[in-house]
């Protein structure tokens, strides 16, 4: 008895499921991204009445623009997770079909690993490993 008892149908259905979720997730977050920039184009500038004249981004710009940097890590590496767990998952149930216990155990192992994050800075880590 190797301990595992999987439904593939079940899996299917779930994995199906959540990757419609995770699919409407991304587009909710690209949205978000382009509503941020309207949202600071639309708040308007400051500039200086002296010269040279030039405008910067106004108050609300700037607070936004500080919320979408301090919240981008956070949000790729949730998207990176669920893709890395629903591709485990079904890396491992198929394993488990063809009678591969010791692949789908792998799979499984290898899907519950810490998924990279491209992002600019020498070797920063998502905030999740930062105790939150």
């Amino acid at each position: 008895m190797t301990g595992w008892d999987i439904d593939p149908a079940g899996v299917s259905s779930v994995l199906s499921k959540s990757g419609t979720a995770a699919k409407n997730m991304s587009k909710a977050g690209g949205a978000m991204q382009s509503d941020l920039e309207s949202a600071s184009s639309a708040a308007g500038t400051l500039s200086s009445q002296y010269g040279p004249y030039t405008s910067t981004a106004g108050v609300v710009g700037a607070a936004l623009a500080q919320f979408a940097q301090h919240w981008n890590r956070d949000l790729l590496y949730i998207a990176k997770r669920t893709g890395k767990s629903l591709n485990g998952a079904a890396a491992a149930t198929t394993a488990y079909v063809h009678g591969a216990i010791e692949q789908a155990a792998n799979a499984q192992e290898e899907a519950s690993k810490e998924p990279p994050l491209d992002l600019p800075g020498a070797g920063e880590r998502g905030r999740r490993t930062e105790g939150r």
